[in-house]
């Protein structure tokens, strides 16, 4: 029984010292690639996290040979954005692009929709002072040929002691049709398609020109001018009427 006993306590021992010695020779010996291991695994973590970030995070120009190329300054881009718009707002019409570049030239601030905007918004006060015979709203807005024509109709219509009932619907169309920069004056001309409902009233109230019930169509081409020969001019952002051409 004690001889029994002996040889399995041996063979426990033998097998054992080869597990202990097989542990040894994996886990005690060291090869000379644990530290490049270590580090891909480091890498191999830090991808995974970054990936998992991504949507939190802007990736930043690498500085370098590929970056320096593809660096622009911030006046350049702007510089390229804005013809892209212009090219775009032009459309196939050569001219009118030429033109809106040519100014773009002068004024690196000018933007055709942001003008389009504007004119809009000018069109409707024009055409609404000149109804009411403000004149002071007319000064700031017209050339100095253009206001003196609109004052002496407003003086006509009132020293027959008329008025004009007017009430603006809206601007259905406004569309650069020319434009161009001349001796550094730039020129745009716009077509207006809106609708007005107006009436001229005599002294007595009586309608004698136009309907207050009716909405009527109304095209006008007006050419707005600005000075862009100098920064000095530039520094004035102010478009004035200089021109205008009613066709209906």
């Amino acid at each position: 029984m004690n001889s029994s006993i002996d040889i399995v306590t041996l063979i426990s021992l033998i097998v054992a010292v080869v597990v202990i010695l097989k542990l040894r020779s994996v886990l005690g010996r060291r090869t000379g690639d644990e530290e490049t291991r270590i580090e891909r695994y480091r890498t191999e973590r830090a991808q995974q996290e970054a990936a998992a970030s991504s949507d939190k995070v802007v990736t930043l120009p690498r500085r370098g040979d590929d970056a320096e190329a593809d660096y622009r300054p911030d006046g350049e881009i702007a510089s390229a954005n804005a013809e892209a718009r212009i090219r775009a707002f032009s459309g196939s019409n050569s001219a009118i692009r030429q033109g809106l570049l040519d100014i773009l030239r002068h004024d690196p601030e000018f933007d055709p929709d942001k003008f389009i905007s504007g004119a809009k918004t000018a069109y409707e006060m024009i055409v609404m002072a000149f109804a009411a015979g403000n004149r002071s709203l007319l000064k700031d807005l017209l050339s100095s040929e253009v206001y003196e024509g609109f004052v002496g109709a407003i003086a006509d219509r009132e020293a027959r002691d008329e008025q004009i009932d007017q009430s603006f619907v809206g601007i259905d169309q406004a569309e650069i049709i020319e434009s161009e920069v001349k001796e550094g004056i730039a020129s745009v001309t716009v077509r207006f398609a809106s609708h007005l409902i107006s009436a001229t009233r005599n002294s007595d109230g009586e309608v004698i020109d136009g309907d207050p019930q009716r909405i009527k169509e109304v095209t006008d081409i007006w050419t707005f001018s600005r000075d862009v020969s100098s920064s000095r001019a530039l520094s004035n952002p102010n478009w004035k009427l200089v021109a205008t051409l009613a066709t209906g």
